[in-house]
């Protein structure tokens, strides 16, 4: 039988970002998959040397947008690990009630472009509404939309006055009821199982293997989740991570879905035990020594290894992403699937290449 290479990206509607994937195809089954990455590479990890541990904050904020608040909380985690900070109590709880807002932004813009993957031009713009309402509570508490920047060395920048954490509230109460609306069309429609139940299917044995990571490693039946680590204010807060066991789109998706109200549900919980005091503590010296970090961004889980020299300036930091650990288990996705079913596939995993590539 012929083989056809037919090459899938790097500009595709499906892909909010550049990534590169040759496929062969026989009849219409792809048979294998090669990936090229690189193009929107910006060498983020070498401004190390010449912007000191603090400024270096703003830079990993820039790693990727939609995660912004996750990455600065596991750089300021590990340096505040390496020179033995330890912050206040109700940082812990800021921290996770930004970082936890950014989780539900990340699955509602996703599970906005999934719908879109699949011809849900409806379904896509109710997640975006419903988005919306999280990213008004991030302007109103950070002064920013996306990268709200509330993560200092020693806590936070910011706090929530009572007033704020109230509206919080009401905000999500709208959020939740509005995003069960769309339960129903995303997890029980024909059309919907019909383009991703058994599509791209991963094993719980093919995803350990690979390194899966995040929903991905979830919907493959592996409970295994960087927030059972228990930082910030996790070992005080309900949770368990969110686990199906089909490996396919569907399940991706589903994971994604209830991960969404898991969150709200970890906001409200911080919220109401949220302690009072202060929000940073002074930090003297400069960091010195080895550490790695590892916190769950929306993606799956988030690498930092730090070493510090005693000045101002790190002398390494190595950042390693949810989406590359989640590229070998897509190759393993794609042989044997139709060729219409390559852009569904390739989005199940939310693939964030600026992330990838910094």
């Amino acid at each position: 039988m012929p083989r056809t290479i037919i090459p899938f990206g790097p500009q595709h509607p499906v892909l909010p970002e550049p990534i590169h994937l040759k496929l062969v195809v026989e009849d219409e089954i792809v048979t294998e998959a090669l990936p090229q990455l690189g193009y929107v590479h910006r060498g983020l990890e070498k401004l190390t040397e010449i912007r000191d541990y603090n400024q270096m904050i703003q830079i990993v904020e820039r790693v990727c947008g939609i995660c912004s608040k996750i990455h600065a909380m596991c750089y300021c985690q590990g340096i505040e690990q390496m020179m033995g900070i330890e912050i206040p109590e109700r940082a812990k709880y800021l921290r996770v009630i930004w970082s936890e807002l950014h989780r539900i932004h990340s699955h509602l813009l996703w599970l906005g472009l999934f719908a879109d993957a699949f011809g849900f031009e409806s379904v896509f713009m109710q997640f975006w509404r419903i988005r919306e309402k999280i990213m008004d509570i991030n302007e109103a508490t950070a002064g920013n939309r996306v990268i709200v920047s509330v993560n200092v060395v020693g806590g936070t920048r910011a706090d929530l006055t009572p007033e704020q954490c109230s509206w919080i509230l009401t905000e999500l109460d709208k959020v939740e009821a509005e995003f069960k609306k769309l339960q129903k069309v995303m997890l029980d429609d024909y059309t919907v199982k019909k383009r991703t139940v058994g599509i791209g299917v991963l094993t719980r044995e093919q995803a350990y293997s690979l390194g899966a990571a995040g929903p991905t490693l979830r919907g493959s039946g592996v409970a295994q989740d960087m927030r059972q680590l228990k930082y910030a204010a996790f070992d005080s807060l309900d949770f368990e991570p969110v686990v199906e066991t089909g490996g396919d789109c569907y399940s991706r998706s589903k994971v994604r879905f209830l991960e969404t109200l898991q969150s709200i549900d970890l906001v409200r919980q911080a919220i109401a035990r949220l302690p009072m005091g202060e929000t940073a503590v002074k930090v003297k010296g400069n960091p010195e020594g080895e550490v790695d970090m590892r916190v769950e961004q929306p993606r799956g889980e988030l690498f930092y290894y730090l070493k510090g020299n005693g000045t101002k300036f790190m002398e390494r930091v190595r950042i390693r992403t949810p989406t590359f650990a989640n590229i070998p288990p897509l190759l393993a996705m794609l042989p044997g699937i139709e060729l219409a079913d390559v852009p569904v596939v390739v989005l199940s995993i939310d693939p964030c290449i600026s992330c990838t590539e910094r």
